[in-house]
């Protein structure tokens, strides 16, 4: 008996429903409120969602629909499929549409870990629901289930999350992205490094708290995808950014002529 009492002290506290008999001995479930059962519930749906819309890439969705095509068959992606081998490829139209494309399931994910857990009594679980359900997101998107678990590098995942979470921290790590861009002519190294500084600024602007320790695991896992553009910013031989300039050609010296 005392066996069974424990089972059923446990099978509340993690599922928010007991056991209970009514006045003629019938046993009959009784649903209560449970902070518990509700963010292990919240956490599991907003994790399980959010993974899986973020496993739908833009590029293969766009390539197969409109151009009849698989853009994984092409040999210049750059090992999965982010949004600059859709440029390379299809142009900047289809670019543009798999930006809105992954723009939009990114929000939906965050907006889904809002509703969630919107109404859980602890404010930190309350605030950390958004995040958890961005970087299910860019983990998706990162390592799609559908795809063998080959994506892209999450950038435009991320920069939604950071745009939905905390828009001032956004336009900081934008002004840094900027500035970095300009200074280095690296875009690799502007992405890596507002990145890098991103939690450090949203510890900054909202305090300490579970969000925190999901805008680590973000700004570690879109970093790492970066390892190889990291390796060749090292070598010096990451390609630059030449900002529209374009390299005069020498004059040519016609036989007689001098230069000046």
């Amino acid at each position: 008996m005392r066996e069974l009492l424990n089972f059923g002290l446990i099978f509340r506290e993690y599922t928010g429903t007991a056991l209970v008999a009514d006045e003629g001995g019938t046993l009959i479930v009784h649903r209560f409120d449970n902070p518990m059962a509700i963010m292990i519930m919240g956490y599991l749906i907003i994790i399980i969602v959010g993974y899986l819309l973020g496993s739908l890439n833009a590029g293969i969705i766009i390539s197969k629909l409109i151009y009849k095509d698989d853009i994984r068959n092409h040999k210049n992606t750059s090992g999965g499929v982010d949004i600059g081998d859709i440029r390379r490829i299809y142009g900047n139209g289809a670019a543009i549409a798999a930006f809105i494309f992954d723009g939009a399931k990114t929000v939906i994910a965050v907006l889904i870990g809002m509703m969630v857990l919107g109404n859980h009594p602890d404010l930190v679980m309350r605030y950390a629901g958004p995040y958890i359900g961005g970087f299910a997101a860019a983990a998706g998107h990162a390592f799609p289930f559908y795809h063998k678990f080959k994506g892209g590098k999450s950038v435009v995942a991320a920069f939604f999350i950071v745009l939905m979470t905390s828009p001032l921290t956004a336009a900081i790590c934008v002004v840094i992205f900027i500035v970095v861009v300009i200074c280095s002519k690296y875009l690799s190294l502007g992405l890596i490094m507002s990145l890098m500084i991103y939690p450090l600024i949203l510890n900054r602007l909202t305090g300490t708290g579970l969000h925190n320790v999901f805008a680590i695991l973000l700004m570690l896992m879109v970093v790492l995808l970066h390892r190889e553009e990291i390796k060749r910013i090292g070598a010096g031989t990451e390609k630059k950014l030449n900002f529209g300039r374009k390299k005069k050609n020498p004059k040519k010296l016609k036989c007689g002529d001098e230069g000046e």
